[in-house]
């Protein structure tokens, strides 16, 4: 069991960067688990945060679109070949009217049928913020921008940081497992599980991510299998882990591939015990397979005595420089089938209430077109899914559309009205994470959201 870590020292640590690790070690190190820090009070419930992470900066305007008549005038006058029609968008009926019509893409009609059911709510024109910025202030460079704005790696990081200014390789989901950890019984295998191997999101001070395939935990080279040599191998593995070494590293290294070994076997034989998935999901869908396993998993959290866990989804391909239209039915249209059937899966094992799935992703994408599809940007639209989400709302300013708008930087590329670090408060909140140490989690949650606020940052949860 590991100690508890203090609150000076998670700061003191916070401001290093991340050391470097190769595939191997970031494998077999993913069994360290930190204590709680000051402050925490959680119930005795369980809790998973799933972040769908769509890389390569999905057009999102096209994914929540204006449809009333003035304003999908708007948009259809700046976006031209990029628009969608009208009568082909999906309708949506927000409880918190924001003066506009909005619809979703006609290839996402299980998120059109998740938002009126009340079990999905839309975050409007969210992206990295150093702090409030108007176009004046871009403009002039009078207030500072994110690192690399516009650039894939540095916004993915940031995104996945919450840490604007500067690289970091400590991601809020990994300082979130910092805090919370001691709360899972089972400290062997980490809070934080990934599909989609390493990833920025999920590393903390202490806590990694724990790498998992579409058929489970993938175990150690040599030790599993049938075959006869397997065997043999293993067999040899094991009297070199039985062995004492005076070096410490060797030692450790040892000990961490002992680690996950145990971890292996515990994990597969939780997932195996765990009643079966009946939810069909989309065939020949890698997305689908991910979800499905992340919906095992979640059936077996209580043979993994667990009580908090997070889950890394990737799916890849965003970048519509071209083709954007053909592109986004295809692959909205995957995104929506998932979702809805990894919800539907949720039902199955009753854990509805006690999951949220969230999106995120590089950054926006222009409103004018390149001639073939639209290029990087800034804010964007992103959904949010679960049984405790305050559903069938519009969180945050969905913003005009016209060209060269109070938000328009040029190109329709629109300053965010919501930051990062509003939208990740209110997850965190949820998670379990106490207001007072939000800005262990989310440094720079103060330039977004007053502490002594009564009312969350945004209200994405059902009070």
């Amino acid at each position: 069991m590991s100690k508890p870590i203090s609150r000076r020292r998670f700061l003191g640590q916070a401001s290093c960067a991340a050391i470097g690790s190769t595939a191997l070690f970031n494998t077999l190190l993913n069994l360290r688990m930190a204590g709680t820090a000051a402050g925490q009070t959680i119930g005795n419930d369980y809790k998973a945060l799933v972040c769908l992470f769509l890389a390569g900066g999905n057009d999102s305007f096209n994914m929540l679109v204006p449809r009333g008549p003035a304003e999908y005038t708007e948009y259809a006058a700046i976006r031209r070949d990029l628009a969608l029609p009208q009568g082909n968008l999906l309708p949506i009926n927000p409880v918190n009217p924001i003066g506009k019509q909005l619809g979703v893409h006609p290839a996402m009609p299980q998120v059109q049928q998740l938002f009126e059911n009340g079990q999905l709510a839309f975050a409007a024109n969210v992206g990295t913020l150093v702090e409030r910025i108007t176009k004046e202030q871009y403009e002039n460079e009078t207030v500072p921008i994110p690192l690399g704005l516009y650039s894939h790696s540095d916004q993915i990081q940031q995104w996945q940081t919450s840490i604007p200014d500067r690289a970091s390789g400590i991601g809020w989901g990994g300082r979130s497992a910092d805090l919370l950890a001691s709360l899972n019984a089972n400290q062997r295998i980490s809070m934080n599980i990934s599909l989609s191997g390493s990833n920025v999101w999920q590393a903390g001070n202490q806590v990694v991510e724990y790498s998992i395939s579409t058929d489970g935990s993938i175990g150690i080279e040599g030790v599993e299998g049938t075959w006869n040599y397997n065997h043999i191998r293993g067999a040899a593995i094991d009297s070199q882990l039985d062995l004492e070494y005076k070096n410490l590293f060797e030692q450790t290294f040892v000990n961490k591939t002992r680690g996950g070994i145990e971890a292996h076997h515990l994990f597969m034989n939780a997932i195996n015990s765990a009643p079966p998935i009946t939810t069909p999901f989309p065939a020949d869908s890698w997305l689908g397979d991910q979800l499905r396993m992340v919906a095992r998993v979640i059936a077996a959290h209580e043979s993994m005595d667990v009580r908090r866990q997070t889950f890394f989804v990737m799916y890849g391909g965003w970048d519509h420089h071209d083709e954007v239209i053909n592109n986004q039915q295809e692959m909205l249209g995957e995104v929506s089938a998932c979702v809805g059937a990894f919800q539907a899966a949720m039902a199955e094992i009753n854990m509805v209430p006690n999951v949220t799935l969230f999106t995120a992703s590089d950054f926006g994408r222009t409103l004018t077109s390149n001639g073939a599809g639209s290029d990087h940007a800034w804010g964007g639209n992103h959904f949010v899914v679960g049984g405790a989400v305050a559903g069938r709302r519009i969180f945050g300013q969905y913003p005009d559309l016209f060209e060269d708008n109070p938000l328009d930087t040029g190109r329709g590329r629109l300053i965010p009205t919501t930051a990062v670090d509003e939208y990740f408060a209110d997850l965190a909140l949820w998670f379990g994470v106490d207001k007072s140490n939000l800005p262990l989690v989310l440094p720079n949650i103060s330039r977004f959201y007053n502490l002594n606020s009564a009312a969350p940052p945004l209200g994405l949860f059902q009070s």
